[in-house]
């Protein structure tokens, strides 16, 4: 557990970058601080191991002032995370992940055989290892970073924006690939991020700070989104939080419609047979939604099969156990009004409409 008490940070200048900070970090759990620029996230994060050192009030880790231990030793217990990974150039990915644990007296034949392991436990081929940072993409360096930082099994991590480089499709991966490692390792981890959707999907609680590293409000992201403390954090969470309420919110049973399909393999004019307003879903051989055709549309020249590359594939998928979110945004994004759920194989279950959808959740009282 990390306990800030009345923590604070004033420059030289007299510029405050944290003020009387008051927050505590569960242990095994992710606190994500998030806040504008200049509202002291990065600073309140090194203050934890002591790359900045506080100049009031104290923290406490596992009830141990950390001002009163020295800060090479405090170190070896807290892995780091920053925005670009931080990698040794010169060295490669192997030789990265297995640096901590040598310089910590781990045998450098184990170290590496760990490092190897750990390639594989974030989601990178070992076919990597031996290959250099600047070989690798910005989210593969991101993956390195997360492994570098396990590789001396820290009780605690601390992550400084880590996957704010990459692209939002990269970026989604590698967030639901560290909450994957969170449910294995559940390590004791403070999260820096700017970006409210990120906070509320990887916290399990959000500390939202004002400019001048004061605490706003501190609560987990369902509570955050249903009831900000004032103007300040509403505006910061943002006017859609209604909408984002519905992810925290399980449906139940869905009211699901049959929906004419046809088989991937099957001829143009098949699908044309069976369609429903103009529309078909294509499913595969495993009953999987593929997209929806327009017969409309026609085939293509020359020929009378469905052609894969003319099925629009815009609207999301829902699972019949998933959330109202996703549920409603697949009916929004569906290309037809009607959103696809498939059962937990993946295969398709139903479709519902969003109007079907908004009467569930004013009829059972959802994110009110």
């Amino acid at each position: 557990m990390i306990r800030f008490e009345a923590a604070s940070k004033t420059y030289p200048d007299g510029t405050i970058a944290v003020d009387a900070l008051d927050l505590v970090a569960p242990s095994g759990q992710i606190t994500v601080l998030v806040g504008p620029s200049g509202c002291g996230k990065t600073t309140s994060l090194r203050m934890i191991n002591r790359m900045i050192d506080a100049t009031g009030g104290r923290i406490l880790l596992d009830d141990q002032d950390i001002g009163k231990v020295e800060p090479a030793e405090l170190r070896r217990g807290i892995g780091y995370v920053i925005q670009h990974a931080g990698l040794f150039p010169h060295r490669t990915i192997i030789d990265n992940i297995a640096s901590v644990p040598i310089m910590l007296g781990r045998k450098k034949k184990q170290a590496r055989a760990d490092a190897m392991e750990l390639l594989e436990r974030v989601g990178l081929d070992q076919k990597f290892a031996h290959r250099y940072p600047v070989q690798l993409s910005g989210g593969q360096q991101q993956r390195v970073g997360v492994a570098r930082a396990l590789a001396a099994d820290p009780p605690v991590m601390l992550m400084d924006e880590p996957f704010s480089a990459v692209d939002p499709v990269v970026r989604e991966q590698l967030q639901d690939e560290f909450l994957r490692l969170q449910g294995e390792l559940g390590k004791t981890i403070v999260f820096v991020t700017h970006d409210i959707d990120e906070a509320i999907k990887l916290g399990d609680q959000v500390a939202v700070l004002r400019v001048g590293g004061r605490l706003a409000q501190m609560a987990t992201p369902a509570e955050l989104l249903s009831n900000p403390i004032d103007d300040f954090v509403a505006n910061f969470v943002g006017r859609d939080r209604g909408y984002r309420a519905l992810g925290f919110e399980v449906v139940g049973a869905l009211p699901l419609e049959p929906e004419p399909t046809v088989a991937l393999s099957s001829s143009f004019d098949q699908a044309a047979r069976a369609a429903q307003d103009g529309w078909i879903l294509v499913l595969d051989d495993a009953r999987r939604p593929q997209g929806w055709l327009a017969v409309d549309d026609g085939p293509a020249p020359g020929s009378e099969a469905i052609n894969p590359v003319t099925l629009r594939r815009g609207g999301t998928v829902a699972d019949v156990d998933g959330t109202y979110r996703a549920v409603l945004d697949a009916a929004l994004s569906s290309p037809t009004g009607r959103g696809v759920v498939v059962d937990r194989d993946g295969a398709f279950a139903g479709t519902i409409n969003a109007t079907q959808v908004v009467e569930l959740i004013e009829s059972r009282g959802v994110a009110s």
